[in-house]
């Protein structure tokens, strides 16, 4: 499978203006503000306990998040379907500003019930989150442990088809 390449690096400069991107095999690539976030259709996750992958030692109770399903994010986006089947065979890269990236399979995110409480959060409890407090963030709320895809300052979603 055709999956070694890395993720491209981040444009720190473009964050400014639009702090999610959402590229690759899309018809339509987008960036979107956290406003424009805001403007669809708003998810809420209960809150989590934090805990330590390796250790499962407990961090914090991080307060629940709102935000933007993906799967509503990427049918805005329109999926590529150049080949017969191509999105089914697609996975798709939560990369962070600090390279930190994640991965979810089409299927995951469309046929199971994870991909219902996959979102780009911009909200924290009652807190609206800026840059500064790791906006936007992707969150997997159906995850038996959130840590691993909790990512902050989530700068790109990059949709990419797997050949063998």
């Amino acid at each position: 499978m055709d999956i070694a390449t890395a993720p491209a690096s981040i444009d720190n400069a473009a964050e400014q203006s639009a702090p999610l991107r959402l590229t690759g095999s899309l018809v339509h690539p987008m960036s979107l503000s956290l406003e424009a976030l805001r403007q669809y259709p708003a998810v809420t996750c209960p809150a989590f306990d934090l805990r330590c992958y390796t250790t499962q030692r407990f961090i914090r109770t991080v307060p629940p998040y709102r935000g933007a399903r993906l799967t509503d994010l990427l049918e805005a986006a329109q999926l590529r379907n150049d080949v017969h089947g191509d999105f089914k065979r697609m996975v798709f890269l939560a990369v962070g500003h600090d390279g930190y990236f994640v991965t979810f399979s089409w299927h995951e995110l469309f046929n199971t019930p994870v991909g219902q409480q996959v979102i780009v959060a911009y909200e924290c409890g009652d807190t609206t989150l800026d840059a500064q407090q790791g906006a936007p963030v992707l969150f997997s709320g159906a995850d038996l442990v959130p840590a691993p895809r909790h990512v902050k300052r989530l700068a790109r979603i990059e949709a990419r088809v797997l050949a063998l």
